[in-house]
């Protein structure tokens, strides 16, 4: 990697996108993954990614939130430069509405996703 890589932090939930950080890197990213969101706070907190590209979802069980990245998001408001990609479930967009009106994200792409639509994204922000 070079001296101006930026920094992306994969937070995978699916496991199909456990390619995705390999993928990251042939663009030039320099990618740190997780594979647990409260771990992926902690990664924010000590190495503030550049990028975060992470799996949402949703569970009628969640008792005190509405989707897996509500802490990670409210952890990201007061860090604007930090930019937002989200991976979701067409079943899931009602609710992603809804965390979107509270909590920043910067783009949304509906799985499966293809690695053209993530390349034009993450491009937009390099």
């Amino acid at each position: 990697m070079t001296a101006s890589a930026k920094k992306l932090l994969a937070v995978i939930e699916f496991f199909p996108h456990s390619r995705l950080p390999a993928f990251y890197q042939t663009l030039g990213f320099e990618v740190m993954a997780e594979w647990q969101v409260r771990k992926a706070i902690s990664l924010v907190r000590k190495n503030k990614p550049d990028i975060i590209a992470a799996d949402f979802y949703s569970q009628t069980d969640f008792r005190d939130r509405l989707s897996n990245l509500e802490s990670l998001l409210a952890t990201l408001q007061p860090l604007p430069d930090i930019r937002v990609l989200v991976f979701y479930e067409p079943k899931d967009e009602a609710v992603l509405a809804k965390v979107r009106e509270r909590l920043r994200i910067d783009a949304a792409l509906p799985t499966p996703v293809s690695d053209e639509a993530i390349k034009a994204v993450l491009s937009s922000w390099q």
